[in-house]
């Protein structure tokens, strides 16, 4: 989790305004519960009525309210609150004063002072239905012989002990029959409160709707940035490799952590934002909406939570482990694939493909199991969050049943209580949804992570030297070892030699002996372990890389051409060439033959990966692409095998002719391509065994004389003993 939000920390800012605009969209969702218990408590039980004390009753009523209270100050309070009107609704009424209306401390003072009277005043209405009218006296709301029992003094203490909810009904049964009696239209009333809290509702709901679609909005601009922040530092990481990361990370490994895996941190990045976040906010605030409903149920919420964490603490145990060797899976089906779909014209050719289907249903096996594990294991989380939830319900609905028969709650009260207690209950189960999520990008994380904080061997010094501009091009090896990170033995042992500009270098000897390790050294793609590699004096290693490399012409073992076409490609290290260099260097290279006979020439498409060309065309594409760049050294590693004799002898003379002034040091396994070498190296075992010409190496070295005896007849041999290079191939 710290290295998701590390990833999302370059973008705090907008992180905030999300979590701004969650703010909002959780008071609107918060808000919408309690608009519902209105509309049930007062809209729907107390037909609209909201207020607590009446703004406007009758004279008779305001007398008879009077009667009884006790207090003088008292009653004097209540008239002093009202003013008589006697056009507002046709008779003669108070009417509650204006800035009494706006003042909630005014109106809570009040109440206490006639809610007794409201109460009281119900019971003689309830009391006088029973009666015959005769037993009315005149001036009198009733005979105290007769009705004492609702005398004042006699309910005080009843109406003390009665609960609030119970007394806050009966006072607006009373509003009601006051609002009756001076005219006014109570339907009317209920409607137009129906439809305001309605509104207010429909506002609410609009509001936080515009709020989830900002928060999405803003979520998947951070999460897409990101992944091509994330795409773009793990790129650039690896192209500074060296080969020796590129052997410790395998390339199915890497095309997953540059995809599969950064997507996995992507979208759990969404989330996050969009739900993550937004639950404990939703949560929090259901807490404290759940204390100003009802805290006598608040001990449900505190079950729930309990059950849910639970459930969601057995689902992490089990299945975490499972994530980590998905991960792994998901590369070896990759690795299986790559290899499957590379190799498939071997494959066909050796009638394997029985063997190679069995392989990948291997690893496509182990990785549905798992993931059928896995799926099993959180799919049984929703039915089980489902029969809380639903039983938390259920125990809301007893509970509150109970508590609205004592009189301690309303119907709407408990209405709002469910949703409060289903949106807290809900926030944990969308933390819940995102654990399918969260343990896989979890795993994506610490993989992508690993990359970029690996440490690549190879790396420019603090303080590098400065090739000089007119460079020479001596390449000096002295007293150069290596060996491979964590390898017993040395591939390569005490190597000394000097490559000059205008000479050919050729290295030589058995497979495994060290050849392409060492040419390797030369662009640094490894750096020796004893000794130093010098260009014209100064070490490789001091100088920077891009300097390095930017004087070097190198042609790998395996041609490697790029998408795009073949002007491209022989351009490849020489952006700003001209048509006429690009011709050139294909003529040198002898690829322009096959070149000008493709009806759009240089303009030919070039597939990827070169699959649309032959392996000798691909060498020369890629010498021509070597040659483009004008280096002052020229490395070949073995990049004529694919040539016929004739391709190969006419190359070796344009190469004379035409690069006279560079280094040129070539791989080969063939003896005709290096006889004219200015020095050959033998290389036996990682050591040399014997520096020379080709006439000097036939009379004074046993390895190169098998190896020529080998490939040379013995009238080729016999001549070059005396001194005379002949070849049956020229």
């Amino acid at each position: 989790m710290g290295r998701l939000f590390k990833y999302m920390g370059t973008y705090w800012r907008t992180v905030l305004a999300v979590f701004a605009v969650l703010i909002a969209q959780a008071y609107c969702d918060l808000s919408l519960p309690a608009y519902t218990s209105n509309i049930v408590n007062v809209g729907i039980q107390q037909g609209g009525i909201e207020e607590k004390i009446p703004n406007a009753v009758t004279v008779d009523q305001m007398h008879r309210l009077l009667f009884f209270m006790v207090g003088t100050a008292e009653k004097q309070e209540v008239i002093d609150a009202y003013e008589l009107d006697t056009d507002a609704y046709g008779k003669e009424a108070y009417v509650l004063k204006e800035e009494i209306r706006r003042n909630e401390e005014e109106i809570d003072r009040l109440y206490d002072r006639i809610k007794t009277a409201m109460i009281l005043s119900m019971r003689l209405d309830a009391e006088l239905s029973k009666m015959d009218g005769e037993t009315i006296m005149e001036g009198n709301p009733v005979d105290q012989n007769t009705n004492s029992e609702i005398r004042p003094e006699q309910l005080q203490e009843q109406i003390a002990q009665m609960p609030d909810s119970i007394v806050e009904q009966a006072g607006t049964a009373y509003i009601r029959t006051a609002y009756k009696e001076l005219g006014m239209d109570m339907d009317q009333l209920q409607l137009r409160y129906l439809f305001k809290v309605g509104g207010k509702m429909m506002a609410l709901a609009l509001l936080g709707m515009l709020a989830s679609i900002l928060v999405g909005l803003l979520a998947s601009r951070v999460g897409a940035s990101a992944g091509r922040d994330l795409r773009s530092r793990v790129f650039h990481k690896v192209v500074g490799f060296s080969s020796n990361e590129f052997d410790h990370f395998s390339t199915a490994s890497l095309i997953t952590r540059s995809t599969n895996d950064i997507q996995q941190i992507q979208m759990l990045m969404v989330m996050l934002l969009r739900i993550v976040l937004y639950a404990p906010i939703l949560a929090i605030g259901g807490i404290y909406q759940v204390f100003q409903t009802n805290v006598s149920m608040s001990w449900i919420i505190a079950l729930a939570v309990v059950l849910i964490g639970g459930v969601v603490l057995v689902l992490f145990t089990v299945a975490m482990p499972k994530f980590k060797i998905m991960q792994k899976l998901v590369d070896r089906l990759n690795l299986v694939t790559r290899e499957i779909l590379t190799g498939l014209s071997v494959i066909r050719a050796f009638n394997t493909q029985k063997y190679e289907e069995e392989r990948f249903d291997k690893a496509n096996r182990d990785l549905t199991r798992t993931s059928l594990f896995v799926n099993r294991a959180m799919t049984f989380m929703m039915p089980v969050m489902m029969v809380i939830m639903n039983g938390i319900s259920v125990l809301i609905v007893w509970t509150g049943a109970h508590g609205i028969g004592e009189g301690q709650m309303q119907v709407g009260d408990m209405m709002a209580f469910i949703q409060y207690t289903m949106q807290i209950i809900m926030s944990f189960l969308m933390i819940c949804m995102i654990s399918i999520m969260l343990p896989r990008a979890a795993v994506a994380a610490e993989r992508v992570d690993e990359i970029l904080t690996s440490e690549t061997v190879i790396h420019d010094t603090k303080k590098p030297e400065r090739l000089p501009k007119r460079l020479e091009g001596v390449v000096k090896f002295d007293h150069v070892s290596f060996g491979y990170p964590g390898a017993s033995e040395e591939v390569l042992c005490d190597i000394s030699f000097e490559a000059r500009p205008g000479e050919t270098t050729a290295i030589i000897g058995s497979t495994g002996s060290g050849k392409s390790t060492l040419v390797n050294l030369i662009p640094r793609f490894y750096d020796v372990t004893a000794g130093q590699i010098t260009l014209d004096g100064k070490d490789i290693r001091e100088l920077t890389q891009h300097d390095l490399r930017s004087c070097l012409g190198y042609v790998p073992q395996k041609g490697v051409l790029f998408s795009g076409n073949i002007a491209s490609n022989i351009l490849f290290g020489n952006s700003d060439g001209t048509k006429e260099e690009m011709m050139e260097a294909a003529q040198i290279a002898q690829a322009s033959e096959f070149i000008e006979t493709k009806p759009e020439q240089y303009e030919s498409t070039i597939a990827q990966g070169g699959s649309n060309v032959s392996g000798g065309q691909k060498q020369r594409l890629s010498i021509a692409r070597a040659l483009a760049k004008h280096p002052k050294i020229l490395i070949f590693d073995d990049s004529f095998s694919a040539l016929d004799y004739k391709t190969d002898m006419a190359l070796r003379r344009a190469l004379r002719e035409k690069v006279s002034d560079s280094t040129v040091i070539i791989v080969a396994q063939r003896i005709s391509t290096i006889l004219h070498a200015n020095q050959i190296i033998v290389l036996d075992e990682g050591s040399v065994a014997g520096i020379g010409t080709h006439e000097e190496l036939l009379e004074n070295c046993e390895i190169y004389r098998q190896i020529a005896a080998s490939q040379l007849s013995e009238e080729e041999l016999t001549a070059n003993r005396q001194g005379k290079v002949v070849s049956v191939h020229e």
